[in-house]
């Protein structure tokens, strides 16, 4: 996932996901209708629909980047589901946001980690080793989610814009990430522009794909989901704050 990338923490870790099928429909055999009258002519079959032909118009470039930043700008808190899809690994959880600076992804069972961000620091906590690795917020490639505005054009480096009847993509590179550049897609809904997803290709060449479900934009998240315990007094360890790139 896009925390992934964050160096020797070890966020790929994966769970198998639950997948729901949809339900089939059954007619009901005593719906049918009654016998033709004697002698009455076959009913005509229907004439099946004509067939869309109006082509798909992609998205002007600066039209998506544009619809993007509004979608970030006005989004000042999040709470989420989320499936995190990394190489044969999956793993999924709950994320938490509240802008400017602060974030959770919460990871389910059997993971053992928790990515926190409280507004200035970026936490990495490993459960199960008992340590915390500590980051600068501007090292990460979640930008787009923390910041408190963002100009796309202006804060990272727009590489591309493409569009389909399922989704517009605006891939960016980020050179500030910890360890190198890192290249984002962001995937939006071409209907609502809401954020879909995002694939994080680290500076090692790792790829992460995170996708968002059952997101509430208005409810703000407890703040206490947001502390990074930084002198533990359980023994555990923490290490000191990677400052460099």
């Amino acid at each position: 996932m896009s925390m992934t990338s964050l160096g020797r923490a070890g966020v790929s870790i994966f769970v198998l996901a639950v997948l729901a099928l949809p339900a089939a429909a059954f007619a009901d055999p005593a719906a049918a209708p009654p016998p033709a009258a004697p002698h009455a002519a076959p009913a005509a079959a229907p004439k099946p629909a004509p067939a869309s032909t109006q082509p798909f118009t992609p998205i002007d470039p600066h039209v998506a980047i544009q619809k993007a930043d509004d979608y970030f700008n006005s989004t000042r808190t999040m709470i989420g589901d989320f499936v995190q899809i990394s190489g044969d690994r999956r793993s999924e959880g709950k994320v938490y946001v509240q802008k400017p600076g602060k974030l959770r992804f919460e990871y389910a069972e059997p993971a053992t980690l928790d990515i926190v961000a409280d507004g200035m620091t970026v936490a990495v906590i490993d459960h199960k080793m008992s340590t915390q690795d500590f980051y600068f917020i501007w090292q990460t490639p979640l930008k787009f989610l923390l910041k408190d505005r963002i100009d796309l054009l202006h804060d990272v480096a727009v590489q591309d814009v493409t569009s389909d009847p399922d989704n517009v993509t605006i891939t960016v590179v980020d050179n500030e990430t910890f360890g190198g550049t890192s290249r984002i897609k962001l995937m939006f809904d071409p209907t609502s522009f809401q954020l879909k997803q995002w694939e994080v290709t680290d500076p090692q060449g790792n790829e992460t794909l995170v996708s968002l479900f059952n997101v509430d934009r208005s409810t703000p998240p407890d703040p206490s989901v947001f502390q990074i315990r930084a002198n533990r007094l359980d023994g555990s360890s923490s290490r000191s704050l990677n400052q460099s790139n």
